[in-house]
């Protein structure tokens, strides 16, 4: 065996350039490669090296980042994107087939970016790994526009060009593609040897020059138009995009925005600090908040139409005051938000049957949806709420805010500033004559009791609840004292439910689970058999996370007599669960999330972390059979 660690494995000519170089710079052992290459070798889905040797601790992504820019890789740019995992052999091969078709000879990056094989942004870390360019983010760079009597306005937007700045005899110029020699020399025809070349995303290039375009000593961004307009901008963005929630974030040094997408945070841009002052106040200013106070957290409401979309948004404004500034967190509201019907909220068919037969149908009784933050309670109980609505029957509801308005119902929002409080509007309400009451959460004991009582004088009353599951629902009434007795003869179901991100149908592939999916879920190879699980392998269409919309899971509890005496003899949760299980039929949460991810609907991922794992999980075939699914 070769002893030398700064001479490759002679075993291991499959390793990649990369491997080789890691190698000899004495980041791995042939020791640590060739135990990656056995543990590589027994994957049932496939890993590239480089992920390997990452997944067992051998090797950091800043030492490869580090280890890459120091040393030049003489290797071909679409296999370097493979080496590196950023790419699939079967991608590449595709595009080198366009590239070979294409009469104009489009480069390889182009087709790569253009298709939705790659990010543009890892596309061109990858070219700062392999050309040792670094890249830069010109939204965060001052650029000295004195170089513009350097080189001429019209060349930098022909050859996609940005002089940035001069440092000491060097003048840094920012282009897309370095691999474009035209940008090279006519780049040095004006600004000779001392240029130095870095790298910047297509889109902020065009974006810089179209901005040194119409300015010229002062920066547009000062302007008060232009802050409207970029507000503006950003309601139009997260509305076309889809979003739930606007971050914007104070960082040390810049504006950080993002979207909450599908239920995850995604980053959509930054902006330069100093708008941040100018950009709280415009919202402040919507949201009718005070624009002096800077030192305390505030609240608002911003009603905002949009000509773009023909829309009317009702955004919820908090403002939270950081060590760098105020963070602004807006919430919408879509006023034409269409209501789910009941019978495509994403329940499976028997599991839909029970619900709407035995509890949503009963004329009395309290019925609670459950789960946490963004798992879809609103929308399920608003589908309800529409099932049940017709001319012989008085709906009255309190909610904090009112979300959907639904013709034919007495709809309150809860405003505390004017008096119009939680515990107010609840002893109000039974003097309304309702047959159903919607609380919009049981929030204390105040409101539990208020929804107990209610549904012992005969009234039906829909509310929500945090907890984890259907079970947690129940237990939690206990801890807040109310009897036992109570809630076995009042509460008549408990949903619980998540909201998981559906796999992109455009990008979706076959998953075959690893032994340590199965192990985590305490499942066989027996137990799944028949499932067809997928993931996401990330394109345009879902901006290549792999995920395009959500799933509803869910978990329903019918209270039957055995249930209703475990809850009077106080059984521990476990207890009841397993008596749920056994005699009322009940699916669990993970239980339907291996349903609808044997189905290819969602992530075997996403099932192992999102999903309570509360005992051992029942056969494929079994819970097909329960819920009424075929394959």
């Amino acid at each position: 065996m070769n002893t030398d660690p700064r001479q490759p494995a002679a075993s291991t000519p499959d390793t990649g350039m990369i491997t080789k170089l890691l190698l000899s710079e004495n980041i791995i052992s042939e020791q640590q490669l060739a135990y990656a290459m056995r543990v590589r070798s027994k994957l049932i889905t496939p890993k590239t090296m480089i992920d390997s040797l990452l997944d067992l601790g051998y090797l950091t992504r800043d030492t490869l980042q580090e280890t890459l820019r120091n040393n030049r890789v003489n290797i071909r740019l679409g296999d370097f994107l493979v080496e590196l995992g950023y790419l699939r052999e079967a991608d590449l091969k595709q595009a080198l087939g366009m590239q070979s078709e294409s009469k104009s000879r489009e480069r390889l990056g182009e087709i790569l970016i253009k298709r939705g094989f790659i990010e543009e942004r890892r596309f061109l870390e990858a070219l700062s790994y392999q050309l040792g360019y670094p890249l830069i983010e010109l939204s965060f760079v001052a650029i000295d526009r004195s170089l513009l009597s350097v080189i001429p306005l019209a060349v930098c937007k022909e050859f996609e060009i940005v002089p940035v700045r001069r440092e000491e005899s060097t003048v840094i110029v920012a282009l897309s593609d370095p691999l474009d020699q035209a940008a090279h020399d006519n780049t040095k025809k004006f600004i000779g040897d001392s240029a130095r070349f870095v790298i910047a995303s297509k889109e902020s290039i065009t974006n810089t020059l179209k901005a040194l375009e119409r300015t010229t000593n002062q920066p547009v961004l000062s302007d008060e138009n232009t802050i409207i307009g970029m507000i503006n901008t950003l309601f139009d963005d997260a509305l076309h995009e889809g979003a739930s929630d606007i971050h914007i974030e104070p960082m040390k040094d810049r504006l950080r925005v993002r979207f909450r997408l599908d239920g995850v945070m995604s980053h959509h841009k930054d902006f330069p600090k100093e708008i941040a002052p100018q950009l709280s106040t415009r919202i402040k200013v919507m949201a009718s908040a005070d624009i002096a106070e800077k030192r305390r957290h505030q609240d608002g409401r911003i009603l905002f139409k949009s000509h773009i979309h023909g829309i009317d948004l009702d955004l919820r404004v908090s403002m939270f005051i950081t060590i760098y500034g105020e963070k602004i967190v807006m919430r919408l509201l879509n006023s034409k938000t269409s209501l789910l019907d009941i019978k495509e909220i994403g329940m499976a068919p028997r599991m839909l049957e029970h619900f709407i037969y035995e509890a949503v149908e009963v004329p009395t009784g309290v019925m609670i949806i459950t789960g946490p933050t963004g798992s879809g309670k609103t929308s399920t109980l608003y589908s309800c709420i529409n099932y049940l609505n017709d001319v012989n029957t008085s709906i009255i509801t309190a909610e904090d805010p009112v979300e959907i308005v639904i013709d034919g119902i007495s709809q309150c929002s809860i405003n505390a500033k004017i008096g119009v409080t939680f515990e107010e509007t609840l002893r109000h309400i039974v003097r309304q004559d309702p047959d159903i009451i919607v609380l919009g959460e049981i929030r204390d004991h105040f409101s539990a009791e208020t929804a107990i009582q209610a549904a012992l004088t005969g009234h039906k009353v829909l509310t929500t609840f945090h907890t984890e599951d259907s079970i947690g629902g129940l237990i939690r009434l206990m801890n807040m004292e109310i009897e036992a007795f109570l809630i076995s003869s009042t509460v008549v179901c408990v949903v619980a439910q998540r909201l998981l991100r559906r796999i992109c149908p455009d990008c979706a592939e076959p998953y075959i689970p690893t032994p340590l999916d199965l192990n985590r879920l305490n499942l066989t190879p027996k137990d799944i058999v028949g499932a067809e699980f997928k993931h996401g392998r990330g394109c345009k269409a879902c901006r290549f996370s792999g995920y395009r919309g959500r799933v509803g899971v869910f978990e329903l509890l019918v209270m039957n007599e055995m249930v209703k005496n475990a809850i009077l003899n106080k059984k521990s949760s476990y207890e009841i669960r397993k008596i749920s299980v056994e005699t009322s039929g009940m699916v669990t949460l993970i239980e339907d999330g291996l349903v609808k991810g044997a189905r290819g609907e969602i992530s075997m991922k996403e099932i192992i972390t999102d999903l309570p794992r509360l005992g051992k999980p029942r056969p494929l075939p079994e819970l097909r059979r329960i819920l009424g699914v075929s394959k």
